[in-house]
């Protein structure tokens, strides 16, 4: 072999050597995260929004035009389940709270203990009312920074979890409920809803003179 088919020779292993080399390194580059474990790092990120609607109020309670007002307020805010209901008085007149929790009924909800802190300050003879509005969402995702299946270190991809957590984030009626569970009172009523039932439990055995002896001396009447 001459000298220069030996050159020719080791110029060409050594352009294949560099492109097996640069190839890994690329392959390298895509690798998973160091997450070995069965929790995704995508997890769902709770945010609150607080609205407020100054009434004015006083020892007797709200005026029929101030309670109107909370009405439209309500249907203007699409106020629905899931939505927290506050009340900031500072006279802590009850009437003024039944008002208010009469009119929120109407919706289904229920006026929570305590008012989430607001700025500004609540100016004499008036009362605060505070909407508190959650969303949920898992920011970062989908994630395919690592779209290769080089794994050394058998960890989860980048995308582990993004689907189901953000499945779980948009389906989610209450995004509250993401950071504490609910304590098995509901929040909503539903009196309606619920009237046959307990009409039902709370009716007389029928040898007793319940339900189906009223119901078959009417039917005689």
């Amino acid at each position: 072999m001459t000298t220069t088919a030996f050159r020719s020779m080791r110029r060409t292993f050594g352009t294949a050597l560099t492109l097996s080399l640069g190839l890994a390194l690329a392959g390298c580059g895509g690798m998973a995260t160091n997450n070995r474990s069965l929790d995704s790092v995508r997890q769902p990120v709770v945010q609150q929004t607080n609205y407020t609607f100054d009434v004015t109020a006083g020892p007797g309670g709200l005026s029929y035009p101030e309670q109107q007002r909370v009405v439209s307020w309500f249907d203007t805010m699409k106020v629905g389940y899931g939505d927290h209901i506050a009340i900031d008085d500072p006279l802590r007149s009850e009437s003024t709270r039944g008002a208010i929790a009469a009119i929120a009924g109407r919706y289904g909800l229920i006026i929570d203990d305590q008012a989430p802190v607001t700025p500004g300050y609540v100016n004499a003879g008036t009362a605060r009312v505070v909407i508190t509005r959650s969303s949920a969402h898992v920011p970062g995702c989908p994630d395919w920074s690592t779209n290769t299946d080089t794994n050394f270190n058998n960890a989860a991809s980048s995308n582990f979890g993004c689907a189901v957590n953000s499945n779980l984030a948009a389906m989610v009626a209450d995004p509250q409920h993401l950071i504490k569970g609910a304590d098995g009172q509901s929040g909503t009523v539903v009196m309606s809803s619920t009237k046959a039932i307990d009409s039902y439990r709370e009716a007389k055995p029928s040898g007793a003179g319940g339900a189906l002896t009223a119901q078959s001396t009417q039917t005689g009447k």
